[in-house]
C-alpha cells in the first residue's frame, strides 16, 4: 500500500470549498473521503435542485451558473471516477481526537483522519426583531433554499428585511421567479454603504452586478430603515412596522418576512476540534485561528466561509490551499499557490468592503425591549438575556447557563451575536470581552438512539 493511500484526508462540505479541495488531493493522487448534509454536492450557494426540475442553471444562479455547472461537474466525476468517498446526507456531530462521529441514515459512524479540512461554510446572520418568532418570519436563507431546491416561494406577499448582498439577490430571484415582493428594507443608510465603495472597487463587475440587482427591485428598495415591530394575527396576515430614512412611520402588509443580515461561519466543529479564535470587529463575530493557508493546527485546515467571509469565488480559492498545505504537511508534492494568495487578497478586499457598506445592526440590537424575544428555541427574551448578565458577571456562558439562551436546538447559531451584544451593552464593554459560547457536540440534533447504535 503506497503511503498516499494510507493517509486518510476528510473534507467536511461539499460547497465550493470542498469540491475545490477534493480536486486537489485527488491530483496529488489521495482518496479523500467528503461529508456532507446535502444529497447533492453543491453547497449552499450552488444548491442543486431534485431530479427533474425543470428550471435550467441560468435561472437558479444568474451570472454564476458557469461555475455552477462547472463545479457540479468535476464532483460528479471524480466521483463516478471512485477518485473520492462521497457521504452525502451526512452530518457531524462530533469531533474528538482525530476522530469524527457522523450521523448518516440514523446511526453513528466514527471516521478517523490523518487530515481534516472544515469546510462547513456560513449561514444566516439574523438580528432580532420584536415579533420575529412569529409564523411566516424565515431567514433569507431558507426562503433561497426553499427557491433553488424546490421552485417555490415561501410567501403570496413578501417583505424582505436586513441587509448584504443576500438581501437584494434573494429579492431580485424572488420577483423573477414571479414572487410578489412587496418590500425590501435595508438597515444600512445609502451613506453607510458608501463607506465600502474603496473595497468594493477591488471586484467592479461583481459591485455593479450588485446594483443592477438592486435597479430590478425599483421602488420596493429602501434603505437606511429603522424596523419596529412584526406583527401577526392567527390568519397569517402579517404587518411590518418600519421608518424609512425620513423617520416616517410605515406599515407593509404581506404573509412572509425574510431577514438576514450578510453570514456568520459556521464554527461548531472548529470549535470541537481545539481551533483558536478572534473576535474579528468588522464582521462583528468570532472567526477561527488560521495562516494564510488555512491551517489551525493539530491536523485541521479550514476553508471558505466557515473561516473567512470571501463568497464563493473566494471558497474555492481557499479549498486549494487548504488541500495544498494538507499535502504538505502530510509530506506530499504540492503545486504552487502564489496565484491564489494574491487573488485571496483582492477577494478579502472586496469582503471587508461589504462588511462596512452593510454592517451588523449593532445598536438596534442592543435597543430591543425586554419583552423582545432573542432566542426562538428557547422562547428567551431581551430582558432574561440582560438579567442573565446581573448574574452571569458579563461572560457569555455563564449567561447562557444562567438564561439558557443558546441552549435550544440551534445552539446558539441564531441568537449567539443579539445574546453577546445585550450582554456587552449591559456590562458597559465590548463584544469581545464577553466571549462566545462554547460548542457542544452533537452540534446537530440527534436522536438518542442513534448513540446507542453506534459504530
Amino acid at each position: 500500500m503506497s503511503e498516499a493511500s494510507s493517509q486518510k484526508v476528510v473534507i467536511v462540505g461539499a460547497g465550493p470549498a470542498g469540491i475545490r479541495a477534493a480536486a486537489t488531493l485527488i491530483e496529488a493522487g489521495l482518496h479523500p473521503v467528503v461529508i456532507d448534509e446535502g444529497h447533492r454536492a453543491g453547497g449552499q450557494i450552488y444548491r442543486r435542485p431534485p431530479d427533474g426540475f425543470i428550471r435550467p442553471p441560468e435561472q437558479l444562479y444568474g451570472s454564476e451558473a458557469t461555475k455552477a455547472r462547472a463545479l457540479h461537474a468535476l464532483f460528479d466525476q471524480l466521483v463516478e471516477a471512485g477518485r473520492l468517498t462521497h457521504c452525502a446526507g451526512s452530518s457531524v456531530i462530533a469531533a474528538h481526537e482525530r476522530r469524527l462521529h457522523v450521523l448518516r441514515e440514523g446511526e453513528v459512524q466514527v471516521i478517523g483522519y490523518d487530515g481534516l479540512i472544515l469546510a462547513t461554510g456560513a449561514s444566516d446572520r439574523v438580528a432580532p426583531v420584536p415579533g420575529w418568532q412569529s409564523a411566516g418570519v424565515y431567514s433569507l436563507g431558507a426562503a433561497q433554499i426553499a427557491l433553488k431546491a424546490q421552485g417555490v416561494a415561501l410567501g403570496r406577499h413578501i417583505v424582505l428585511i436586513g441587509s448584504g448582498p443576500l438581501l437584494t439577490l434573494v429579492g431580485a430571484q424572488l420577483l423573477k421567479a414571479g414572487a410578489d415582493v412587496a418590500a425590501v428594507l435595508d438597515t444600512s443608510s445609502w451613506h453607510r454603504q458608501m463607506r465600502g465603495l474603496s473595497g468594493l472597487a477591488a471586484r467592479p463587475i461583481v459591485a455593479l452586478r450588485g446594483l443592477v440587482l438592486r435597479a430590478r427591485l425599483g421602488g420596493r428598495y429602501h434603505a437606511g430603515v429603522t424596523l419596529e415591530r412584526i406583527e401577526a394575527d392567527a390568519s397569517g396576515i402579517i404587518a411590518m412596522r418600519w421608518r424609512d430614512a425620513g423617520g416616517r412611520q410605515r406599515v407593509t402588509q404581506c404573509d412572509m418576512v425574510g431577514m438576514g443580515w450578510h453570514l456568520r461561519a459556521e464554527t461548531h466543529l472548529a470549535d470541537l476540534t481545539g481551533c483558536a479564535f478572534d473576535y474579528d470587529e468588522q464582521w462583528r463575530q468570532w472567526l477561527p485561528q488560521t495562516d494564510t493557508m488555512g491551517r489551525a493546527g493539530n491536523g485541521v485546515y479550514l476553508a471558505g466561509d466557515g473561516a473567512r467571509l470571501i463568497g464563493a469565488d473566494g471558497a474555492e480559492i481557499a479549498g486549494r490551499l487548504a488541500a495544498v498545505a494538507c499535502l504538505t504537511d502530510l509530506g506530499h508534492a504540492a503545486p504552487s499557490v502564489r496565484a491564489d494568495l494574491r487573488k485571496l487578497t483582492r477577494l478579502e478586499r472586496f469582503a471587508f468592503g461589504l462588511a462596512r457598506a452593510f454592517p451588523w445592526p449593532s445598536e438596534m440590537v442592543r435597543a430591543l425591549p425586554d419583552d423582545a424575544i432573542v432566542c426562538r428555541c428557547e422562547n428567551i427574551t431581551a430582558g432574561a438575556v440582560r438579567e442573565g448578565a446581573d448574574f452571569g458577571g458579563g461572560e457569555a456562558n455563564r449567561v447562557k447557563s444562567v438564561s439558557r439562551a443558546g441552549m435550544g436546538r440551534c445552539q446558539g447559531r441564531y441568537c449567539q451575536l443579539a445574546a453577546v451584544e445585550l450582554v456587552a451593552a449591559h456590562a458597559g464593554c465590548g463584544p469581545k470581552d464577553v466571549g462566545r459560547f462554547r460548542g457542544q457536540a452533537p452540534v446537530r440534533p440527534t436522536p438518542i438512539g442513534a448513540f446507542l447504535r453506534e459504530d
